[in-house]
């Protein structure tokens, strides 16, 4: 199997209320709660990312956010390094809510993160991509899963995810079925932004 360099989308989701008031502080900007992959459903790229593999790259992936190194760029490159020039976020935090990959992305103030900003400030619909390396196998005409060689590079801002359900303005917004623990820390946010305006 020849190894190739895999990048899959899902559309990011954000809170449209936070950004303003994030960007109205001053502080920085995280988007919380973003699906970043899905393991096992096949997605709109035709691939299937066994949960094994996902987890183990999650798992391994944890160390550059520790190190403060889990950048990501506006758009896709074809390449399997990530180009610092173009860097628009830092992953932060990285879980599984059952078989989604999450994450809580941290725009940063780089000429990508400012053209990201304001692209969120606007509304425009984006979505969040893995990009990494490994090889692929034909499960039919329409399906291909991911091998064991698979090693995640990063997650990059993108146009058109191929991850469903990862566009940044569909999981966060009010009303969005996001469970028990998004309901309980939208309702400490709500708490801490009232707290601080006394």
């Amino acid at each position: 199997m020849t190894e190739q360099i895999l990048t899959d989308f899902t559309y990011l989701t954000y809170d449209r209320q936070m950004i303003t008031e994030a960007l109205g502080r001053g502080g920085p900007l995280i988007l919380k709660n973003v699906v970043l992959q899905t393991a096992n459903q096949k997605n709109q790229n035709g691939r299937i990312y066994p949960m094994p593999i996902l987890m183990r790259e999650a798992e391994r992936y944890k160390q550059f956010i520790t190190e403060r190194r889990a950048l990501g760029e506006l758009d896709h490159p074809e390449s399997p390094v990530v180009n610092l020039k173009n860097v628009s976020h830092n992953l932060t935090e990285l879980w599984f809510n059952g078989e989604n990959l999450m994450g809580n992305i941290e725009v940063l103030g780089t000429p990508s993160g400012n053209i990201l900003k304001e692209l969120l400030k606007n509304n425009i619909k984006l979505g969040i991509s893995s990009r990494g390396l490994g090889s692929i196998k034909e499960l039919d005409d329409e399906t291909v899963e991911v091998q064991e060689d698979f090693s995640l590079i990063c997650f990059d801002v993108v146009s058109n995810p191929s991850t469903e359900g990862a566009f940044i303005n569909e999981s966060v917004l009010p009303g969005a079925k996001c469970g028990a623990w998004c309901r309980v820390n939208s309702l400490v946010y709500d708490f801490m932004s009232e707290v601080t305006r006394k």
